[in-house]
């Protein structure tokens, strides 16, 4: 009996790795995307024409397309990926957040239920590290106490807690990973690791002048997505459902982060000052066309880019996932995967440059008349 797999949140980061991965095990996948005027596919463009992937309208926030759509999939697994996802932002639309990260949560389990699947369908609620926000201890495991600290942190708690209250209400496999940061070349562009990785490509290639930041010292446990998709997987094919801390268990700062992501972009920087005065100066650049780059600083500190609650000390602890689900998380290290997305963002900037002569040179020539 084939595997069928219904992806929530299909077009992000984690739902087109996500595709790849299951499509590779022979499964059927069906992912879900809203109806909007602008359509962002391109995660999971080259997908679509596979003959076991499939892509249907629905909303979390429509819980009766949800239902339908689950009646007419029957799928044996769902992985709920869906969410306003950035923690700012969080901030300013709180409301959706919750209606989205926690509610959506509900719905997702009441349509289970209400197609009477809880004996055939099991649940991946793709949880956050940001339920330890104010954290109470290092490094965080399954049994670190939560204390949300954003918007977005607390709408997760209740999709943590309503999943684990169906589970034993209502004997449901349903379960939470709790994923600490995860990154990929994939990674939307307004989250941190990707606005540092395409800023260092811009300024090494003469497309900015300066990135601005908020706190440097902020601490994280960042993982490759690649990898992370792989322990959901493994998560629901567990004998019984248990929640899992997904991290690799090593831990940088931004700062850190930046300074990587310079270097591979062919610009080393030096930090200096304190707190909203730190900057990053350039001191040395391997090509000789950016000299003029030296001494300049590149990296500045915005008191815009602070949130009004910061989270500033995540940290995973993954020994139960190595133990019960032999999963590596080191499967690609922390070096290898701020190379990977710089590489990627340069060559990105590059095309996008290419790209934009020619626009400009074919409306020179469509205004001279030189081509028709």
């Amino acid at each position: 009996m084939q595997n069928i797999a219904l992806i929530t949140g299909v077009t992000g980061q984690d739902g087109s790795y996500l595709s790849e991965f299951l499509l590779d095990k022979g499964y059927e996948v069906h992912g879900i995307i809203r109806r909007s005027s602008v359509d962002f596919r391109e995660r999971i463009a080259h997908l679509e024409g596979t003959p076991n992937f499939h892509l249907h309208y629905a909303d979390m926030s429509d819980s009766m397309s949800l239902v339908k759509l689950v009646g007419k999939v029957q799928p044996t697994e769902i992985y709920n990926l869906a969410a306003q996802s950035h923690v700012q932002v969080s901030f300013d639309a709180p409301e959706f957040t919750a209606d989205v990260d926690a509610v959506g949560v509900l719905r997702i389990l009441e349509a289970v239920r209400t197609n009477h699947l809880e004996n055939t369908c099991r649940i991946y609620q793709a949880s956050t590290s940001e339920l330890y926000g104010k954290v109470e201890e290092v490094p965080q495991n399954e049994n670190t106490p939560f204390h949300p600290y954003s918007p977005y942190a607390v709408a997760k708690l209740y999709g943590f807690w309503i999943v684990k209250e169906y589970r034993e209400a209502y004997n449901m496999y349903c379960c939470s990973g709790i994923l600490f940061n995860h990154e990929s070349e994939r990674r939307g562009e307004t989250f941190v690791t990707r606005k540092i990785t395409l800023a260092a490509a811009r300024i090494a290639q003469g497309k900015q002048e300066c990135l601005y930041l908020g706190n440097l010292d902020s601490l994280r446990d960042w993982g490759y997505a690649k990898d992370y998709v792989e322990c959901m997987w493994l998560i629901l094919q567990q004998e019984k459902p248990e929640d899992f801390v997904i991290a690799t268990g090593v831990q940088h700062s931004v700062r850190e982060f930046t300074e990587l992501a310079f270097r591979h972009a062919g610009i080393e920087l030096k930090f200096e000052g304190k707190d909203l005065e730190e900057k990053g100066i350039c001191v040395s650049v391997t090509n000789p066309e950016n000299e003029h780059l030296v001494g300049k600083t590149l990296v500045a500190v915005s008191e815009d880019f602070y949130r009004p609650t910061d989270v500033v000390n995540l940290w995973g602890d993954p020994t139960k996932a190595k133990a019960k689900l032999g999963w590596n998380p080191q499967s690609t290290s922390f070096e290898q995967l701020v190379q990977l997305m710089v590489e990627h963002d340069m060559a990105k900037v590059a095309a996008d440059s290419v790209a934009s002569k020619v626009r400009t040179n074919l409306a020179e020539y469509l205004e001279k008349g030189l081509v028709k």
